[in-house]
Order: structure tokens, then C-alpha cells, then sequence
């Protein structure tokens, strides 16, 4: 691709200063069509005589280092007699902070942009500009731009200083055509309220914690300036609280011009809900600033609504959680100084994040990341893109390798992802032989498994679940999607089938016991206990004796609920969904959340937090709870050999907890809908599937086609 372009830069390393590289151009005879197509080591903001070109914010998006996607825009419009195209640079995914790699490591790594318009006259010819040394470059009014530190813009500086582009060697190979969503601006929000804190602080407060950055309105002097911080809550006593941004400053900075002037960042963004105004050059309104939502470009597809308050809040956070971080690849959080790909929190949120958005797309793209950055041993790096550390792999982390494409499949129906996957897939599992000192286990080795578990030992992050156990399951899991995937592909599995009996045997001689709330979730949903009448009674019991509250963490959360309701304890999950109290998903509600916290307890019954280097409040894995009541309370279930909701079995299990619980899935075959209620001493069934499907009421079958149905 762009073969007759080249990389072009500024002449020297501009730190996080950001270059605009730019051509002025004539276009003397009349345009039939026009299209520039671009890309970027970092990030670019391109516009045509002054005009932005497209809308996709962050381009050229985050990709393992080994490629980058290339973009195309229609600018037949956009073109005059006389042209000039710039282009803004920063770091980005490339070389800023977000970057393990750091630009004081790699000095000579230049951010640099390749391009090429292409214009096709009505009289058939046809002309080409392409980037190469006939290019200038000066320096940009975005005077510093990172996506941890924030972006600094400054409105009264020009440079007039044109200088000569420098030619980069990149790699023209790297280039690939453009496979994700793009990443766009959605919501408008307004500020719900300006206050003082005790501090004497000016607070604007949006009502919603959110990732993206915001636009001001301003009627200044020239050099007067607008500084912003960013904070997600405030402390007990109601201040302005950043400590858990860690090391990003998560600043703004505007130096205006003169007159009645607006402004919105071009190559920076935020996870914030509150703006502390440090600057203002005239009296700060609900109308001078508005916040800007951004995330991937996914449309959405699930709803769930209950007849419990706390419970609809719930599920609008999981949306906000999973808006918040689907910016190109599933980040972990939006605010502090990591934003990255992290594969377990990818990995458990899947299936829920399948049914709220239409992810294949998102998630096609960043597996193929995963499988390109995976290692030649099959290790899976703990964060995909790698822009960290040496690739160290763990389980549940790892195995985002084998559990996403499946469930994409599941849930799409499209074949190509297990026929791209599989070889990762695979591969994943020879790695977990190789690294392991026990045949048949996955033993011996560091993992993050049952991470944030509350039954943690005093200053530990990581649960008191056994690792071994833990590795050993997903070992088997992982060989059990395998199975499926190779059989869906008409591959020979008669290996990985062997493989698994032994893994399985070998799990169930060497841990008998289980001695944590994740051990049994963990042996009761990956078909471990030998006996789960007893292990399904000892995990009741276990969480009976905490007061109906959970201890999971990131391993066991996702699938308690299903443990307990699936093998005869819906109504004691339903009991933890709806419990209030400290553990629970409904205690960050009623703490104001709305968001999905990173710890059970963010904030504790005294308003304290817990901790400052790791305590995010958008962190959407606990999310996961949401497809257990899309699966379990609604009943809506995919079946393995008819993919993508081709068939469908729906068994709802209701409760008198609930006056009525409601769940809706726009598929690729059509809407699935799912409704129960209580009316009149009875509860009353509203199903509508557009495919064929198995419906279960209290046991009995209803084998019926696409249509709506009352029970």
C-alpha cells in the first residue's frame, strides 16, 4: 500500500511538542472525484483548507508495532483552486507515555505520516500527490499532546519558521488496510452543576463518569489561559480527588486568542466525570463547557431493564463501563497511567460485551493484534497491542486467546474468526505444555489468577485461590474450545480430545478440595467436580456464611452466578445480584457509581478509598454479571451448533424478588427478546425470536419458529 509514498517527519525529534507536515497544491481543472488515503506512526489530525478530513478520532488507531492500518476519506468536496493539506502529529499508540518503550528510549523513533491524494479529473486524467521531500513542516499550535498527560494548545502561537521534511526508512510492509471501527465522537453532556469544595476549588460536575475530552467556549484576551484537571470522584470530605490517576497529570492547558472563541482537543483524551478549573478568563457557566464522548464506532444491540431501580442503574453503568473503554481496544480503564489492552479483562467481559454493542469487528481487530503479537513459543502478552514489558502470560489472561474468538463465533456466527484464530488458539496451548513442570497441569508458574479477590492475604492484590488449580482449569478450558473450534472447521481433534481427558484426570487427582468461593465457581463451571451436588452446596455455604456476600475477583466473579443457578441456587444468585449491602455490584450504586468500579470496594462505608496506585472507578470487568441475566434470569442462549442466534434455546428463570426482568438482543438474525413478570398471582412469559427455538417454562419444551409468543 502507498507505494509511491513516503514517510515523512519533522526534521528533528519534537519530544511532545506536536509538527504539522503539510503541501500547498493547485487543482486547475474540475474534479470528479478526489480521495486521500493516509496513515501514521502515532497519531494524526489532517485537514484540507482548514477543514478536518473525516472523523475518525485518534487515526490511525491502536495496532500491534508490527503494522499499521491505512485509512481512505472521500474529499471530492473538499477541494479548491488553491489547497493546502496539513497534518498534526503526536505520539500517540506509538511513542508516548502509553508507549512501555518511552521516547527518551528511542529518540531516533520518529512519529511520521505517509499519504497520498489521489484526484481523478472529469476529462479522465488523473494526478497524484504523494508525500515525500517537496513536503514542509512547522511547528503547531498543540504545544504538548500524551494521552497521560493531557494536551497543552496554545492559540496565539505561529511559527513561520517552514522548514524541510525529513525522510524516515519505515517500512512500507507494515502497512495494512484498515480492519477495527473507527473511533468517533457519540454524546454531548452538559454540566449538571459548578461548585466550590471545602478547598475553594471550582468543580464542574457532568453527572457521568466518561472517556473523551470536552469543548470550551470562551471570550478572553489574548494570552489569557484555561487550565483544566480532571478527576473521576471526590474524597470524603468532597474535594477534588486525583491520586488514583497515579503518574498521568491528566492536564489541559489553552492559551487563548482574542474574542469569543471555542475550543475541543484534537489528539488527547480523558476519563473524568468532574473538572477542577485552575484558569478562567471570565465567569465559569453551565454553557462554557461541554464533555465529549468517544469510543470505537459500535453500535448498540442489548438492553436489560428490570422493575429494581438499582439494578436498571447497574446495568446503564456496565454500558458507560463498556463505552469508556472500547477506544480502539478494550482498555482496562481511561483515566490513569495505563489504558491498555489487558487480555483477562477482554476476555471475561466478552459475551456481555457481544450482546450490549455489535463488537466482531472490534474484536476481529485487536485478536488479530493478539495473534501477532503472540510469541514464537505461543505465549500471549498479558496487554495486546504490546506496548509493555516482555510478553509475560498468565492464566485467564492468556487464554482471551481461545475464550474471545469462540465467543465471538457464538454470538456472529462467522466462521473466518476460528479460521484466523485457530492457529493461536493452538498455539496457546503448546505454550501452556512447554512453560508448565507437570504434563497435564499448568503448574509452577506466576499468574495474576483470582486478581483483586477479596479472601486476598493481607498486601496482596491476587486472591487465596491456588494458582495451580486455577491455571490447571482454564489449561483444560482453553483444550475444550480447541475441540470445538477444530470441529467447527473440520479439523482433526483427536489429540486435543486425548489432551483433555488426561488434563481432567489429572486436575481431579492432584486438587481434591476446594477452599475458596472461585476454586468451586471455577470446578463447578468448567465441569471439574467430581461431585457437584456437593461442590455446588459447599459454594452456597461458603458464601452463606460471609452473609450473602461474594469474595471473587476477576476469575471467579464472571461465572458465580452461573455456578450457583445452574446447578439448583438461582434464587441465592439472584440474592448476591441483588444484594446492597458491602461486597456487591449494587454497592458501588448506591455509592453513586456510574461506572463499573475496579475494586468491590473503591470506596468503603466510610468514604475512604482503597488504595492510591490502583483504584480505578471505570474498570468494566465486573461487568461481566450482565450476561447472566441476559442468559439466566431472560434464558437467552445460543447454541453451539447453530451459531449466531441461527437457533435458539430461551429458559428464563424468574424470581419473586423481582416484579418483572427484561432482556433484548438485536442479533444477525433479528431482535431476540426475553420478558417475565408477575401478574395476578402468576407470571406471565413475553418471547419474541426471529429464529427457530427451544422455549422452557418450568421445565416443559416448546419447540416453536420465529414469532412472538405469551406463556
Amino acid at each position: 500500500m502507498l507505494k509511491r509514498s513516503k514517510w515523512i517527519s519533522y526534521p528533528v525529534n519534537m519530544g511532545f511538542e506536536c509538527p504539522v507536515i503539510f503541501k500547498s497544491f493547485k487543482t486547475e481543472k474540475e474534479i470528479k472525484r478526489a480521495t486521500l488515503t493516509i496513515s501514521a506512526r502515532g497519531c494524526y489530525y489532517a485537514t484540507l483548507n482548514g477543514e478536518r478530513i473525516g472523523n475518525f478520532i485518534f487515526a490511525p488507531g491502536a495496532t500491534s508495532l508490527k503494522r499499521v492500518q491505512v485509512q481512505s476519506y472521500d474529499v471530492t468536496n473538499m477541494l479548491g483552486f488553491d489547497n493546502t493539506i496539513e497534518v498534526t502529529l503526536s505520539k500517540g499508540w506509538f511513542q508516548g507515555r502509553i508507549d512501555w518503550r518511552g521516547s527518551n528510549d528511542y529518540p531516533n523513533d520518529y512519529e511520521a505520516v505517509i499519504a497520498e491524494l489521489s484526484v481523478t479529473y472529469k476529462d479522465g486524467s488523473c494526478e497524484s500527490i504523494v508525500t515525500d521531500e517537496s513536503w514542509s513542516a512547522r511547528r503547531s499550535a498543540v504545544r504538548f499532546s500524551d494521552f497521560y498527560d493531557g494536551e497543552h494548545y496554545d492559540a496565539t502561537f505561529i511559527d513561520e519558521s517552514i522548514v524541510g521534511v525529513k525522510v524516515q526508512n519505515y517500512d512500507n510492509g507494515i502497512l495494512v488496510p484498515q480492519q477495527g471501527e473507527f473511533v468517533v465522537e457519540h454524546e454531548r453532556i452538559r454540566p449538571i452543576n459548578i461548585f466550590k469544595t471545602p478547598k475553594g476549588e471550582l468543580v464542574i460536575d457532568f453527572g457521568q463518569n466518561l472517556t473523551g475530552y470536552f469543548e470550551i467556549f470562551v471570550n478572553a484576551k489574548s494570552g489569557e489561559r484555561v487550565s483544566f484537571s480532571f478527576a473521576e470522584v471526590l474524597d470524603v470530605e468532597g474535594n477534588f480527588y486525583t491520586e488514583n490517576y497515579r503518574s498521568a497529570k491528566a492536564e489541559f492547558l489553552y492559551t487563548c486568542c482574542d474574542g469569543e472563541q471555542s475550543y475541543k482537543p484534537k489528539l488527547a483524551f480523558w476519563g473524568y466525570r468532574y473538572i477542577r478549573v485552575n484558569e478562567f478568563p471570565c465567569e465559569v457557566t453551565l454553557d462554557s463547557v461541554v464533555a465529549i464522548v468517544v469510543h470505537s464506532d459500535i453500535k448498540r444491540t442489548g438492553y436489560l431493564e428490570s422493575s429494581s431501580p438499582l439494578l436498571n442503574k447497574l446495568f446503564k453503568n456496565i454500558i458507560w463501563g463498556q463505552k469508556g473503554n472500547f477506544l480502539d481496544i478494550p482498555t482496562d480503564c481511561p483515566q490513569r497511567d495505563e489504558r491498555e489492552g489487558w487480555t483477562g479483562d477482554a476476555q471475561v467481559f466478552c459475551r456481555t460485551a457481544s450482546y450490549n454493542y455489535d463488537v466482531e469487528k472490534f474484536f476481529e481487530k485487536w485478536l488479530t493484534d493478539l495473534k501477532i503479537d503472540q510469541g514464537d513459543d505461543g505465549g500471549v502478552p498479558s496487554i495486546v497491542p504490546q506496548y509493555w514489558g516482555d510478553g509475560w502470560s498468565g492464566c485467564g489472561w492468556g487464554d482471551a486467546s481461545t475464550i474471545c474468538p469462540w465467543q465471538i463465533y457464538l454470538t456472529y456466527g462467522n466462521k473466518d474468526i476460528l479460521r484466523k484464530q485457530y492457529s493461536s488458539m493452538c498455539k496457546w496451548l503448546k505454550y501452556i505444555a512447554l512453560k508448565s513442570k507437570n504434563r497435564y497441569l499448568w503448574t509452577g508458574c506466576e499468574h495474576f489468577a483470582d486478581w483483586l479477590g477479596l479472601d486476598a492475604p493481607a498486601g496482596s492484590y491476587k486472591g487465596s485461590s491456588n494458582d495451580d488449580f486455577l491455571a490447571s482449569a482454564y489449561y483444560l478450558y482453553s483444550t475444550s474450545l480447541v475441540i470445538k473450534a477444530g470441529k467447527v472447521l473440520g479439523r482433526s481433534v483427536q489429540k486435543y480430545e486425548a489432551l483433555y481427558e488426561r488434563i481432567l484426570k489429572a486436575i481431579r487427582k492432584k486438587f481434591k478440595k476446594y477452599k475458596t468461593q472461585t476454586e468451586c465457581v471455577i470446578a463447578l463451571h468448567f465441569g471439574i467436580a467430581p461431585d457437584k451436588e456437593k461442590t455446588a452446596k459447599q459454594l452456597a455455604d461458603m458464601i452463606i456464611a460471609k452473609g450473602t456476600r461474594l469474595q471473587t475477583g476477576f476469575l471467579g466473579t464472571p461465572y458465580l452466578l452461573h455456578a450457583l443457578s445452574d446447578n439448583g441456587y438461582s434464587e441465592l444468585a439472584y440474592d448476591l445480584l441483588l444484594q446492597e449491602a458491602f461486597p456487591s455490584w449494587l454497592y458501588s450504586v448506591k455509592q453513586g457509581a456510574t461506572t463499573i468500579w475496579e475494586h468491590w470496594d473503591g470506596v468503603n462505608e466510610k468514604g475512604e478509598f482503597w488504595s492510591k496506585d490502583m483504584n480505578s472507578f471505570n474498570h468494566y470487568a465486573y461487568g461481566a454479571v450482565a450476561d447472566w441475566v441476559y442468559g439466566v434470569s431472560c434464558g437467552i442462549k445460543t447454541v453451539d451448533e447453530f451459531p449466531g442466534f441461527e437457533r435458539i434455546v430461551i429458559a428464563p428463570i424468574p424470581t419473586d424478588k423481582l416484579d418483572f426482568m427484561s432482556a433484548q438482543i438485536q442479533t444477525r438474525r433479528g431482535l431476540v427478546s426475553s420478558k417475565w413478570f408477575h401478574e395476578g398471582g402468576t407470571i406471565r412469559y413475553e418471547i419474541t425470536t426471529p429464529s427457530r427455538t427451544t422455549i422452557i417454562i418450568d421445565g416443559k419444551e416448546y419447540n416453536v419458529e420465529k414469532g412472538s409468543y405469551i406463556f
